[in-house]
Protein backbone atom coordinates (compact mmCIF):
# COMPACT_ATOMS: atom_id res chain seq x y z
CA UNK A 1 0.00 0.00 0.00
CA UNK A 2 1.34 3.41 -0.98
CA UNK A 3 1.90 6.09 1.63
CA UNK A 4 0.10 9.41 1.41
CA UNK A 5 3.30 11.07 0.25
CA UNK A 6 3.81 8.46 -2.48
CA UNK A 7 0.26 8.93 -3.76
CA UNK A 8 0.65 12.70 -3.96
CA UNK A 9 4.05 12.41 -5.62
CA UNK A 10 2.62 10.10 -8.28
CA UNK A 11 0.13 12.73 -9.49
CA UNK A 12 2.53 15.68 -9.42
CA UNK A 13 2.82 17.62 -12.69
CA UNK A 14 0.35 15.29 -14.37
CA UNK A 15 -3.15 15.15 -15.82
CA UNK A 16 -6.00 13.60 -13.85
CA UNK A 17 -8.97 12.65 -16.00
CA UNK A 18 -12.45 12.84 -14.53
CA UNK A 19 -14.55 9.88 -15.72
CA UNK A 20 -18.11 10.51 -14.64
CA UNK A 21 -21.60 10.15 -16.05
CA UNK A 22 -24.87 10.92 -14.30
CA UNK A 23 -28.05 8.81 -14.67
CA UNK A 24 -29.54 11.16 -17.27
CA UNK A 25 -26.46 10.98 -19.51
CA UNK A 26 -25.99 8.53 -22.42
CA UNK A 27 -22.75 7.03 -21.07
CA UNK A 28 -24.09 6.30 -17.59
CA UNK A 29 -22.65 2.87 -16.82
CA UNK A 30 -19.88 1.55 -14.56
CA UNK A 31 -18.60 -0.55 -17.46
CA UNK A 32 -18.35 2.45 -19.77
CA UNK A 33 -16.64 4.54 -17.10
CA UNK A 34 -14.20 1.68 -16.58
CA UNK A 35 -13.29 1.69 -20.26
CA UNK A 36 -13.12 5.48 -20.28
CA UNK A 37 -10.64 5.41 -17.40
CA UNK A 38 -8.61 2.69 -19.10
CA UNK A 39 -8.42 4.83 -22.24
CA UNK A 40 -7.31 7.81 -20.14
CA UNK A 41 -4.58 5.74 -18.54
CA UNK A 42 -3.38 4.53 -21.93
CA UNK A 43 -3.31 8.16 -23.05
CA UNK A 44 -0.98 9.15 -20.22
CA UNK A 45 -3.21 10.24 -17.35
CA UNK A 46 -1.60 9.99 -13.90
CA UNK A 47 -4.88 9.71 -11.99
CA UNK A 48 -8.64 9.31 -12.30
CA UNK A 49 -11.47 11.19 -10.62
CA UNK A 50 -14.57 9.04 -10.35
CA UNK A 51 -18.07 9.16 -8.90
CA UNK A 52 -19.73 6.29 -7.01
CA UNK A 53 -18.44 3.07 -5.48
CA UNK A 54 -19.79 1.10 -8.46
CA UNK A 55 -17.79 3.09 -11.00
CA UNK A 56 -14.66 3.04 -8.84
CA UNK A 57 -14.79 -0.75 -8.48
CA UNK A 58 -15.11 -1.17 -12.23
CA UNK A 59 -12.26 1.25 -12.90
CA UNK A 60 -9.99 -0.61 -10.49
CA UNK A 61 -10.34 -3.79 -12.57
CA UNK A 62 -8.13 -2.42 -15.35
CA UNK A 63 -6.62 0.83 -14.07
CA UNK A 64 -3.76 1.02 -11.58
CA UNK A 65 -3.71 4.77 -10.99
CA UNK A 66 -4.55 6.89 -7.94
CA UNK A 67 -8.27 7.56 -7.75
CA UNK A 68 -9.89 10.71 -6.45
CA UNK A 69 -13.22 9.35 -5.31
CA UNK A 70 -16.48 11.20 -4.80
CA UNK A 71 -20.10 10.28 -4.34
CA UNK A 72 -22.55 12.74 -5.82
CA UNK A 73 -25.78 12.56 -3.86
CA UNK A 74 -28.53 15.15 -3.79
CA UNK A 75 -30.31 15.74 -0.51
CA UNK A 76 -33.51 17.73 -0.99
CA UNK A 77 -33.19 21.29 0.20
CA UNK A 78 -29.38 21.39 0.19
CA UNK A 79 -26.96 22.59 -2.49
CA UNK A 80 -23.99 20.48 -1.32
CA UNK A 81 -23.90 17.24 -3.32
CA UNK A 82 -20.23 16.21 -3.66
CA UNK A 83 -19.60 13.69 -0.87
CA UNK A 84 -22.10 15.59 1.29
CA UNK A 85 -22.26 13.49 4.48
CA UNK A 86 -20.19 11.13 6.60
CA UNK A 87 -22.10 8.22 5.04
CA UNK A 88 -20.53 8.86 1.63
CA UNK A 89 -17.09 9.38 3.18
CA UNK A 90 -17.36 6.05 5.00
CA UNK A 91 -18.28 4.24 1.76
CA UNK A 92 -15.36 5.73 -0.16
CA UNK A 93 -12.88 4.96 2.60
CA UNK A 94 -14.13 1.37 2.83
CA UNK A 95 -13.63 1.06 -0.93
CA UNK A 96 -10.05 2.19 -0.50
CA UNK A 97 -9.92 5.23 -2.75
CA UNK A 98 -6.62 7.08 -2.64
CA UNK A 99 -8.08 10.57 -2.22
CA UNK A 100 -11.57 11.51 -1.09
CA UNK A 101 -12.84 14.83 -2.46
CA UNK A 102 -15.41 16.75 -0.43
CA UNK A 103 -17.38 19.93 -1.04
CA UNK A 104 -15.51 22.44 1.14
CA UNK A 105 -17.67 25.47 0.44
CA UNK A 106 -19.29 27.45 3.23
CA UNK A 107 -22.74 26.14 2.31
CA UNK A 108 -24.95 24.30 4.78
CA UNK A 109 -24.60 20.54 4.47
CA UNK A 110 -27.43 17.98 4.72
CA UNK A 111 -26.67 17.47 8.42
CA UNK A 112 -27.32 21.17 9.03
CA UNK A 113 -23.66 22.01 9.62
CA UNK A 114 -20.86 23.62 7.62
CA UNK A 115 -17.55 22.02 6.66
CA UNK A 116 -15.61 23.60 9.55
CA UNK A 117 -17.96 21.91 12.00
CA UNK A 118 -17.75 18.42 10.52
CA UNK A 119 -14.27 18.00 9.07
CA UNK A 120 -12.26 17.92 12.34
CA UNK A 121 -14.03 14.70 13.35
CA UNK A 122 -13.55 13.25 9.85
CA UNK A 123 -9.85 14.09 9.91
CA UNK A 124 -9.48 12.47 13.34
CA UNK A 125 -11.38 9.34 12.30
CA UNK A 126 -9.43 8.78 9.09
CA UNK A 127 -5.86 9.81 9.89
CA UNK A 128 -4.37 7.81 6.99
CA UNK A 129 -6.80 9.03 4.34
CA UNK A 130 -6.00 11.81 1.88
CA UNK A 131 -8.71 14.46 1.54
CA UNK A 132 -9.15 17.00 -1.24
CA UNK A 133 -11.15 20.18 -0.64
CA UNK A 134 -13.40 21.13 -3.55
CA UNK A 135 -13.52 24.92 -3.17
CA UNK A 136 -15.09 27.85 -4.99
CA UNK A 137 -13.26 30.80 -3.40
CA UNK A 138 -9.96 31.77 -1.85
CA UNK A 139 -11.55 32.10 1.60
CA UNK A 140 -12.93 28.56 1.41
CA UNK A 141 -9.52 27.23 0.42
CA UNK A 142 -7.90 29.12 3.28
CA UNK A 143 -10.35 27.58 5.75
CA UNK A 144 -9.85 24.11 4.24
CA UNK A 145 -6.09 24.41 4.62
CA UNK A 146 -6.52 25.38 8.29
CA UNK A 147 -8.85 22.40 8.79
CA UNK A 148 -6.17 19.98 7.62
CA UNK A 149 -7.15 19.03 4.08
CA UNK A 150 -4.26 17.46 2.14
CA UNK A 151 -4.85 19.29 -1.14
CA UNK A 152 -6.97 22.16 -2.42
CA UNK A 153 -8.99 22.11 -5.63
CA UNK A 154 -10.65 24.93 -7.57
CA UNK A 155 -13.40 22.49 -8.55
CA UNK A 156 -16.42 24.56 -7.59
CA UNK A 157 -15.37 28.01 -8.77
CA UNK A 158 -18.13 29.18 -11.09
CA UNK A 159 -20.56 26.56 -9.81
CA UNK A 160 -21.81 28.18 -6.60
CA UNK A 161 -24.29 31.03 -6.27
CA UNK A 162 -21.63 33.55 -5.24
CA UNK A 163 -19.17 32.57 -8.00
CA UNK A 164 -21.58 32.36 -10.94
CA UNK A 165 -20.18 34.04 -14.02
CA UNK A 166 -16.55 33.44 -13.09
CA UNK A 167 -14.43 32.94 -16.17
CA UNK A 168 -13.04 29.43 -16.21
CA UNK A 169 -10.51 28.09 -15.66
CA UNK A 170 -10.19 30.42 -12.67
CA UNK A 171 -6.63 31.55 -13.33
CA UNK A 172 -6.62 34.19 -10.59
CA UNK A 173 -7.75 31.73 -7.93
CA UNK A 174 -5.21 29.10 -8.98
CA UNK A 175 -2.45 31.71 -8.92
CA UNK A 176 -3.35 32.93 -5.42
CA UNK A 177 -3.65 29.45 -3.95
CA UNK A 178 -0.29 28.38 -5.37
CA UNK A 179 1.31 31.50 -3.95
CA UNK A 180 -0.17 31.28 -0.46
CA UNK A 181 -0.47 27.60 0.49
CA UNK A 182 2.26 24.94 0.76
CA UNK A 183 0.07 21.93 -0.04
CA UNK A 184 -0.83 20.63 -3.53
CA UNK A 185 -3.15 22.90 -5.51
CA UNK A 186 -5.21 20.92 -8.02
CA UNK A 187 -6.59 23.00 -10.88
CA UNK A 188 -10.05 21.82 -11.84
CA UNK A 189 -13.00 23.34 -13.60
CA UNK A 190 -13.39 24.66 -17.13
CA UNK A 191 -10.13 23.41 -18.62
CA UNK A 192 -11.13 22.85 -22.25
CA UNK A 193 -7.91 23.09 -24.23
CA UNK A 194 -4.29 21.85 -24.03
CA UNK A 195 -3.27 25.52 -23.95
CA UNK A 196 -5.34 26.16 -20.84
CA UNK A 197 -3.91 23.04 -19.24
CA UNK A 198 -0.39 24.21 -19.97
CA UNK A 199 -1.22 27.61 -18.50
CA UNK A 200 -2.37 26.28 -15.12
CA UNK A 201 0.86 24.31 -14.81
CA UNK A 202 2.85 27.43 -15.66
CA UNK A 203 1.11 29.08 -12.72
CA UNK A 204 2.38 26.31 -10.46
CA UNK A 205 -0.57 23.96 -10.17
CA UNK A 206 0.49 20.65 -8.63
CA UNK A 207 -1.76 18.70 -10.98
CA UNK A 208 -4.92 19.33 -12.97
CA UNK A 209 -8.25 17.61 -13.54
CA UNK A 210 -9.94 17.61 -16.95
CA UNK A 211 -13.33 16.00 -17.32
CA UNK A 212 -15.94 17.22 -19.79
CA UNK A 213 -13.44 18.13 -22.52
CA UNK A 214 -12.21 14.52 -22.62
CA UNK A 215 -14.92 12.21 -21.32
CA UNK A 216 -18.31 13.77 -22.14
CA UNK A 217 -18.96 13.41 -25.89
CA UNK A 218 -22.46 14.83 -25.64
CA UNK A 219 -21.14 18.11 -24.23
CA UNK A 220 -18.20 18.14 -26.63
CA UNK A 221 -20.61 17.72 -29.56
CA UNK A 222 -22.83 20.53 -28.26
CA UNK A 223 -19.81 22.84 -28.13
CA UNK A 224 -18.99 22.18 -31.78
CA UNK A 225 -22.63 22.57 -32.82
CA UNK A 226 -22.88 25.92 -31.02
CA UNK A 227 -19.84 27.12 -32.96
CA UNK A 228 -21.59 26.71 -36.31
CA UNK A 229 -25.02 28.06 -35.38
Amino acid sequence: MKTKAEILTSIKNGLIVSCQALPEEPLYSPFIMGRMAFAAMKGGAVGIRANSVEDIREIKKTVDLPIIGIIKRVYEGFEVFITPTSKEIDLLNQEGVDIIAIDATKRIRPDGKIISEVFPAIRKKYTNQLFMADCSTYEEAKDAYALGFDCLGTTLSGYTEHTQGTRLPDIKLIERLVRDFPIPIIAEGGIWTPEQLKRVFELGAYSAVVGTAITRPMDITKRFVEAIK
